[in-house]
């Protein structure tokens, strides 16, 4: 085995890591979006968040931890589309936000 073929090889299995682990930190925020929504009595629409913004920030101890910051989309009433936001730090969820919409009537 050459090494070209370790480099690949921990290449792919660094790409395959990295998924695992995107997928488990979109999940938290997911769950977290979802649990907001039901509390705000509005639609998650999509059952989906999407990542938009990533940096490197210090949390409360002083550790730097990599801060996500995800979208998705919710509705009042079906009829139209408002972003929220989910801002994890490390693994913590340090926020969830809704834009100003308006309020469905019974």
């Amino acid at each position: 085995m050459t090494l070209g073929d370790l480099s690949w090889i921990f290449l792919l299995a660094f790409v395959a890591w990295y998924w695992w682990k995107a997928k488990a930190i979109s999940e938290i925020a997911l769950k977290a979006a979802q649990e907001h929504c039901r509390r705000m009595d509005v639609l998650l629409l999509d059952q989906a968040v999407f990542l938009r913004g990533l940096w490197f920030k210090r949390d409360g101890a002083g550790r730097m931890r990599v801060w996500r910051r995800f979208l998705f989309e919710f509705s009042t009433t079906g009829e139209s589309r408002y972003t929220g936001r989910v801002i994890l730090l490390g693994l913590q969820v340090e926020s969830v936000q809704l834009d100003p919409h308006r309020i469905s009537q019974p």
